[in-house]
């Protein structure tokens, strides 16, 4: 592999560029006319614009980007989160085009990306799913059967969904019978797929997600658990590791369940398996992401795995170079993104110029981002500017350091999303790891 070419922008386009450097991979970057000036395209050895700065033009044009592969002599692509990253179609003309798709093969990433045909799929392995229509519902009165079936509430889910986005909860018969067409809509319009499933709705759960690393050679590994449970309307906040509700037992099965995921599937890179925890620590499956995470720091700093480099070396043939019993976990990890919105303007995006920036640092502080003074944030993409990451021996330790990294941070001729976080990591249910799903509504910030 002598040349990776970076198929996405912002402080994920970096973090890769930044991998590459310290394996002697050249990179390409690609831009929008929107990113011109941005940190990624500075940092890549070589960059070239893709199309406008609507992101159907840019960053999802297919064309353009498999033609600058050619042009660049880029060998590799790198897909990073979002954008084309679980495109199955992507990773396929990828394949037929002759260039390495860092990431599984296309059949997994369609296997897998249908979320009614994975749940099935992890039946079959023995993996715990959460009660639910077998496959995509035909209608509304197969929606209505399933539901009295497995009982109210239920989450009305779109089968291609991803990222928060498709997903209704029904109390009763009256909602589910108005949900089910908003969610067909809401499904067709964002993923061009209108099929969608039906789950129990666990109440008030824990979201946690185990990291696994699988080879071309048969050998899968996990990482650990990371706890995704502060969210505000299904998008993740705050990220941490280990979890407050999962011990050495529990991390165990969750894990062996999510390397039987990988297994059964066939899968190779790195890759989520995702798991909604009950309040008696029961666990169930929820999807698999077959990309990089938002938040794979705070488990690269709790393990010392470069997980970017081992997605580079496992696509590049290489094998795992440790096994299960040699991965040591240390520490407590916490993540904070970082937004360019209000939250007193019911988190309204905030691009702009940045007038002046002061990002934290010092023993245990990791920032991830694409962000300089003068930098101007473009109005076409995700509102997500930063990521700080920190690491303490303790979870106290590690609190009291995001505590002043927040404190730290100045991003000025924006707003941020800077003292909203702030006032959770402060929070005395936050501090004490008492926490669930729906914790943002219930302490009403």
């Amino acid at each position: 592999m002598n040349k990776i070419l970076i198929a996405n922008r912002g402080e994920i386009a970096v973090r890769i560029i930044r991998a590459c450097k310290e394996m002697n991979i050249k990179t390409v970057a690609i831009y929008s006319e929107a990113d011109k000036n941005a940190l990624h395209t500075r940092l890549a050895d070589e960059a070239i614009c893709i199309g406008p700065a609507e992101p159907q033009k840019s960053y999802l044009n297919i064309k353009n980007i498999i033609e600058s592969a050619y042009i660049t002599g880029a060998d590799s692509i790198h897909p990073g989160f979002g954008f084309l990253s679980e495109n199955a179609q992507f990773a396929k003309i990828c394949e037929e085009s002759n260039i390495k798709f860092i990431g599984p093969n296309s059949k997994v990433i369609d296997l897998l990306g249908n979320k009614s045909n994975s749940k099935e799929l992890m039946k079959e392995a023995g993996v715990p799913v959460i009660p639910g229509s077998d496959g995509s519902v035909k209608g509304l009165k197969d929606a209505i059967i399933i539901a009295e079936k497995i009982g109210y509430p239920v989450m009305l889910k779109a089968a291609a969904g991803g990222g928060g986005k498709g997903i209704r909860i029904a109390n009763n018969k009256d909602e589910l019978e108005t949900n089910y067409n908003i969610v067909k809509q809401e499904a067709k319009i964002s993923f061009n797929d209108d099929e969608i499933y039906i789950e129990k709705f666990i109440k008030n759960p824990r979201h946690v997600e185990i990291q696994i690393l699988a080879d071309e050679h048969g050998n899968v590994v996990h990482l650990g658990e990371r706890d995704c449970t502060i969210q505000r309307k299904h998008q993740k906040l705050i990220e941490e590791t280990p979890s407050t509700v999962v011990d050495e037992k529990l991390r165990n099965k969750m894990g062996n369940a999510a390397v039987k995921a990988a297994k059964i599937a066939g899968y190779t890179s790195c890759g989520t398996v995702e798991f909604l925890v009950d309040s008696d620590k029961n666990f169930y499956f929820m999807e698999m992401n077959t990309r990089i995470q938002v938040e794979h720091p705070i488990t690269e700093m709790r393990t010392g795995i470069d997980i970017v480099k081992e997605q580079i070396r496992i696509v590049a043939g290489e094998e795992l170079k440790f096994k299960q019993k040699e991965i040591e976990f240390r520490g407590h990890s916490i993540e904070c993104r970082i937004n360019a919105e209000n939250p007193n303007k019911n988190f309204m995006p905030s691009p702009g110029q940045i007038k002046e920036i002061n990002l934290p640092g010092g023993n245990g502080i990791r920032i991830d981002t694409a962000i300089y003074n003068g930098y101007i944030i473009p109005p076409n993409y995700d509102s997500m500017i930063a990521k700080i990451i920190v690491f303490g021996n303790t979870r106290n330790e590690a609190i009291a350091k995001m505590k002043r990294a927040l404190e730290e941070l100045v991003i000025d001729g924006v707003d941020t999303n800077r003292d909203f976080l702030f006032s959770i990591i402060k929070n005395p249910n936050f501090i004490r790891g008492n926490y669930d799903t729906s914790f943002i509504d219930k302490e009403k910030f």
